[in-house]
């Protein structure tokens, strides 16, 4: 898999050591890593850069490497403040731990962890993992890019080209469009024209697909 451009991995965890390792390994597959001592270090890191944000998400694609145990706040109290801002959708988290157990590990991945890796792991089934991650955070944020595109457009367009747009949709010809709107034919062919442009779209189909998204 090809290293996703634009791309963070963030690593938290209370071993130097670890963190050092993790760096140079990403480093080796042309990845680039922010590294953090402590889960309270990486909040407040996000605290002191809360603006590239576009709805909510991030601008930049990244996933997190989140030790489980830790002075101070745990991984795991780090993890549902990730849940609850939205960050751990944007950035998925891989949980790394020396004392896995069962319940910890299914509880996390069904609480939305990416993956949960027991110390000591396999170094490139680890980066292949990440590599995953990060391309679904690009998946991701596009997606939440384009929703977000869409619906600018639309609250672009009149009530009027609202209505028009509505039954455009619907399939429905110039003629019912404007019989049903109580306008001219030519009216109709008007603000269909500008619903088309201000959608940057071409025809009624390609309309329809694109509010599929909506």
């Amino acid at each position: 898999m090809q290293p996703t451009v634009n791309a963070t991995v963030f690593i938290v965890d209370d071993d130097a050591i670890v963190r050092e390792g993790m760096a140079w390994l990403l480093r080796s597959r042309h990845l680039i890593s922010e590294s953090f001592e402590s889960a309270d270090a990486f909040e407040a890191m996000l605290n002191a850069h809360p603006s590239p944000l576009l709805n909510g998400f991030p601008m930049q694609a990244g996933c997190i490497l989140l030790d489980v145990r830790m002075p101070g706040q745990s991984g795991l109290a780090l993890f549902e403040k990730l849940i609850a801002s939205g960050l751990a959708q944007a950035w998925p988290v891989i949980f790394l731990t020396g004392h896995a157990d069962i319940p910890t590990a299914v509880g996390t991945v069904k609480r939305g962890a990416f993956d949960f890796c027991e110390k000591p792991f396999s170094d490139n089934v680890l980066v292949d993992r990440i590599e995953q991650a990060l391309a679904l955070s690009k998946i991701r944020m596009d997606a939440r890019h384009i929703h977000s595109e869409l619906q600018t457009r639309l609250s672009e367009l009149t009530d009027r080209e609202r209505d028009v747009l509505r039954l455009v949709i619907e399939g429905l010809p110039n003629k019912l469009i404007a019989d049903q709107l109580d306008i001219s034919v030519r009216t109709v062919e008007v603000h269909r024209s500008r619903v088309f442009d201000k959608m940057n779209v071409k025809s009624a189909v390609e309309l329809a697909n694109l509010l599929r998204e909506v």
